[in-house]
């Protein structure tokens, strides 16, 4: 009963994130596992599982110079699988941009059929004259990146159209023709060559080139030998000679019912049965993960302190001092929710449009705070603010001129004007009209030698300010005559 109720207690710990969690991770290892089965660096990846798992052992049986060792690899990991896996990142990032493309205009399946045929026949035709060709069948991955010079073309594929392309008295006929769909893009275009030909004995340009793309890409390269008037397949890191017409235009039709499958009635049940082990993988993996890091099993307490900002002042209203400015708040949840926290985030917001209606004293809870769903507010100190505010009315008061010192004695004061003469200002209710003079900063006029135009700052009282905070300037004019 215990083993039971402590499952149940750990399936009821399960929240709808955790689910979502673990989806979106399975989905990414998902991804990973189909993306490396058909590359030849699926080896270095597997390598790396593996040590990480002896690293996981090392740990549980306390191997310390084990450890330290594989801390320190795993400390350049990231900088590791970079250099490793840079050509298959850039496209598997290449990849997911295409699943955008929904617009990407799709061939007829039987059309792509007799296009297999086309290029088979011209093949075969070509080994038998020891004509040299290089013929690239696009997938779904761009190539642009990966191919140098070249001529476009834009031509439908036919049989004269190819053995012109490679007659040994055409220019372009040494380069590799692109095609896609069911036309010629380009010719005449270079590949990159592979660094990976050991295992092929001496093999020529053109096949290595073929390889080479067929590295960087999921291209289909065919390749027909000068020298030797046999043709060989270039697909994910292999390549292979065809025996024959029949065993070419076979493989050929295979690319093309790859690359255009034929439509399904339920595309989601079809979904579900293919690569059915690599899901089955990623969801083991990522339950052993979220188990490993996820699973919130401790509750952690803390407390902290946060600012609280007050809103919806209404109108022609003034909080005054002294105003709290801080609260303390005590959190409980688990310890990685924490670590997920930004404290500088949090902040309490207090609703004031009811202080027009004389409340002044309010009760803080915990829906002002925006903590996360994930942890929970026990208590909140202070638990009630009083906050002090004043009714602001509207009067308009002249403005004076203030000024300081005296003119030079062979000058004489004329005239002191200012502009505005009189100023709209929101004043506390419970002050005095009589008691409010506004006036400018002083002017002085020791330094003054002739008619002058000063704009000056206009100094507020206590209890006086502007509408909308906005700080207007006065134009002082002070004229003055020679004696």
């Amino acid at each position: 009963m215990a083993i039971i109720d402590t499952v149940l207690a750990f399936i009821k710990s399960v929240r709808i994130q955790d689910i979502l969690d673990m989806v979106i991770i399975a989905l990414m290892i998902f991804a990973l596992l189909t993306w490396f089965k058909t590359r030849a660096s699926r080896f270095v990846l597997i390598g790396i599982i593996l040590l990480g798992g002896v690293y996981s052992a090392a740990r549980f049986f306390q191997l310390y110079l084990t450890t330290i060792v594989l801390q320190g690899f795993f400390a350049i990991l990231l900088f590791v699988l970079v250099v490793i896996f840079q050509e298959d990142l850039r496209r598997f990032f290449e990849r997911l941009a295409l699943l955008g493309n929904i617009r990407k205009k799709i061939q007829p399946l039987s059309a792509l059929e007799d296009i297999a045929g086309i290029i088979a026949e011209t093949a075969t035709n070509l080994a038998k004259k020891h004509f040299g060709a290089l013929i690239v069948l696009q997938g779904d991955d761009p190539l642009e990146r990966h191919i140098n010079g070249g001529t476009a073309l834009d031509g439908i594929v036919s049989e004269p159209l190819l053995e012109s392309i490679f007659d040994p008295h055409s220019v372009g006929h040494d380069g590799a023709v692109i095609i896609n769909g069911d036309r010629i893009k380009m010719f005449g275009c270079h590949l990159p060559l592979s660094s990976n030909t050991a295992n092929y004995g001496n093999i020529g340009l053109r096949h290595t080139a073929a390889l080479g793309l067929a590295e960087r890409s999921d291209a289909l390269c065919i390749v027909v030998s000068e020298e030797r008037g046999t043709i060989s397949l270039a697909y994910h890191d292999e390549l292979l000679a065809v025996k024959n017409a029949a065993a070419l235009h076979e493989a050929l039709e295979k690319f093309y019912i790859r690359n255009v499958p034929a439509r399904k009635s339920s595309p989601v049940v079809a979904w579900l049965k293919e690569n059915t082990r690599e899901k089955v993988i990623a969801i083991i993996i990522s339950i052993i993960l979220w188990i490993t890091f996820g699973y919130q099993r401790e509750v952690v307490r803390r407390d902290l302190i946060i600012p609280i900002e007050y809103t919806n002042v209404p109108p022609n209203w003034r909080i005054d001092e002294p105003r709290v400015t801080e609260a303390k708040i005590f959190l409980k949840g688990p310890a990685q929710s924490f670590q997920l926290l930004d404290e500088r985030s949090l902040k309490l917001s207090l609703d004031l449009s009811l202080i027009a209606g004389k409340k002044r004293e309010f009760a803080l809870d915990k829906d002002m705070v925006n903590a996360p769903s994930s942890l929970s507010i026990t208590e909140i100190a202070p638990e009630k603010i009083r906050v002090y505010a004043s009714k602001l009315s509207p009067h308009t008061f002249p403005l004076n001129v203030v000024t300081q010192n005296s003119l030079p004695d062979n000058l004489s004061l004329q005239k002191i004007t200012v502009t505005p003469s009189a100023i709209r200002l929101l004043m506390d209710s419970r002050l005095s009209l009589d008691q409010i003079r506004i006036e400018t900063e002083p002017v002085d006029l020791q330094k003054i030698s002739k008619t002058t135009y000063i704009d000056a700052k206009i100094v507020l009282p206590v209890g006086v300010s502007f509408p909308e905070g906005k700080t207007p300037v006065a134009r002082v004019a002070v004229k003055i005559k020679i004696k």
